[in-house]
């Protein structure tokens, strides 16, 4: 059974080889249990290759959830990436607080906050 409060994870520095792993079991332990998750990237500093095939396994994993993954803060560096690869009609992208009623407002529900440990970069961790 699902959490039906979004849960919110927070990434911080680097999402590339190194890190990219952590990332993906991180969010599919919050996908697990929550319907929805929000992915801070506002203190994201790189993504490359291997952290964008872990964005899109996660939004896949949600989808077949019923849930949405939703990308939040992304910096001019990270979205233009995701245009680029052509995944910004893909993936969820949200450059400023307003995904927080907007993760929410689709069913009526609270943010929820979700203790989902340590992501990728110097210093990770949830809200």
């Amino acid at each position: 059974m699902h959490d039906t409060a979004p849960a919110t994870v927070t990434a911080r520095g680097d999402i590339d080889l190194a890190t990219a792993p952590r990332l993906r079991r991180v969010l599919a332990r919050a996908l697990k249990a929550h319907r929805d998750v929000v992915l801070d990237l506002s203190e994201v500093t790189f993504v490359d290759r291997a952290g964008l095939g872990a964005l899109v396994e996660a939004r896949n994993l949600a989808g077949r959830r019923g849930g949405r993954l939703v990308l939040w803060g992304a910096g001019p560096r990270v979205v233009r990436l995701i245009r680029l690869t052509g995944l910004g009609g893909y993936l969820a992208v949200e450059r400023g607080p307003a995904v927080d009623a907007a993760a929410c407002s689709e069913r009526g529900e609270t943010r929820g906050d979700s203790s989902m440990g340590s992501v990728p970069g110097p210093r990770a961790g949830a809200r």
